[in-house]
């Protein structure tokens, strides 16, 4: 599961850097797309009973849909 959870952890890194950019960058296309890389990815880490806390910024995790958690 190691390999797994370290996998996983940095593609949520990768995707809040893509979430970064697209708000620096203005476009709002990307960045709503990242953001739902971002909740598969969390919905992935849920349903294998993986602990994300501390895992996402929580400027990110504001703006993310109702209901990520």
């Amino acid at each position: 599961m190691g390999e797994f959870v370290a996998t996983l952890r940095g593609r949520v890194q990768d995707v809040q850097r893509d979430i970064r950019q697209a708000g620096r960058d203005a476009d709002g296309y990307h960045e709503q797309l990242h953001s739902g890389r971002l909740l598969d990815l969390l919905a992935v880490a849920r349903r294998h009973d993986v602990d994300v806390a501390g895992w996402v910024d929580p400027d990110i995790l504001v703006t993310l849909p109702e209901g990520n958690g």
